[in-house]
């Protein structure tokens, strides 16, 4: 198999001239050292070596995406559309599970800053901590200093083209809906409080229900199926003679679900319950899920959309519609 040193020496150029042609370096050379190195290439059909090739260039056909947990079935969908335009795109999506541990995502953005790549993508809520989010808009701002690009998906607090989900505005839907069946005594439960998904949503339920919504009414967990189970059996423990229950996203519902069928709670008839983002399966359990759709997909098409545009004068922000979806786990509040 040949090597560089072969191509080199069959076109009578330097290692480091034929490593510049061959790996598409910006440094210029003379065009008929180019033909010559490019000829001995097809002379001794010889093959790049691809690790050498990421060693030797910054990765600009590269995009680097940094979600909370692929999956997850909302981070799935994300991510889907992500690739896709990507893919259309010619680019590499490198996808970096963080687990939603801000030290994780600080520590996959000085990765992907250190491997040039052409843009980074955050897709996943912001934080509630000034110190990480400091930390993180310092690491960016040193990236784009460099001619890389920004986007977020989700209301952060740090520099970069944003798109949003109507998160605040679906979650005023479902309580707008919730006090028009009658439903006064509501509970929550919530995704972790550090997360800003999390805030935006029940700020959206207070707006529609138009009323206070006492604390103890909110029990926080994993935006899981096992946290949803959990807050469910401690809301239900702490707070009796509740009407519907909001679960601030589907995976959470599902749960939540379980354990009111575990106690023989019939839904909608005795306890309505609703979910949030609208995930396949809230169409396939029994009663199907009242939910709020986002169009996942669409929210990580454009995000990507975005960071492969040249960058604008300033930040862009664009949200996407949130839309409620009534299906049978939701009722009128039991006389």
């Amino acid at each position: 198999m040949a090597t560089l040193a072969d191509v080199a020496r069959r076109a009578g150029v330097s290692p480091a001239t034929a490593s510049r042609v061959i790996n598409g370096s910006s440094k210029p050379v003379a065009g008929e050292l180019r033909e010559r190195v490019l000829r001995a290439v097809a002379d001794l059909r010889y093959v790049p070596n691809a690790h050498a090739q990421l060693l030797a260039r910054p990765q600009r056909s590269v995009v680097g995406v940094v979600v909370h947990d692929v999956s997850d079935p909302y981070f799935a969908e994300l991510t889907r559309g992500l690739q896709r335009v990507a893919t259309e795109h010619g680019r590499l999506a490198i996808i970096c599970n963080s687990y939603r541990d801000p030290e994780r995502e600080l520590e996959y953005v000085d990765l992907l800053r250190a491997q040039q790549v052409a843009a980074i993508v955050l897709a996943g809520s912001g934080y509630h901590d000034d110190e990480v989010n400091a930390l993180l808009d310092e690491r960016l701002a040193a990236y784009a200093a460099t001619g890389g690009r920004v986007a977020v998906i989700g209301w952060h607090k740090h520099r970069g083209d944003a798109v949003l989900p109507a998160n605040q505005e679906g979650a005023r839907l479902l309580g707008a809906e919730l006090r028009r069946l009658g439903h006064r005594r509501v509970g929550v439960v919530a995704g972790p409080v550090a997360l800003t998904t999390t805030t935006d949503r029940v700020a959206g339920l207070y707006e529609g229900l138009a009323e206070p919504l006492p604390m103890e009414r909110i029990h926080y967990a994993d935006f899981t199926r096992d946290g949803g189970a959990r807050a469910t059996a401690e809301l239900l423990d702490a707070v009796p003679g509740l009407t519907a229950i909001v679960a601030l996203n589907d995976s959470m519902a599902v749960g939540a679900l379980a354990v009111l069928k575990e106690r023989g709670i019939r839904v909608p008839e005795q306890m309505s319950l609703v979910g949030f983002d609208d995930m396949p399966i809230a169409a396939d359990v029994t009663p199907a899920l009242t939910t709020v759709r986002l169009p996942l997909a669409e929210l990580g098409a454009r995000a990507m959309s975005l960071a492969l545009e040249p960058a604008a004068d300033r930040d862009r922000a664009e949200t996407l519609p949130a839309e409620l979806v009534r299906r049978d786990s939701l009722g009128p509040a039991p006389a």
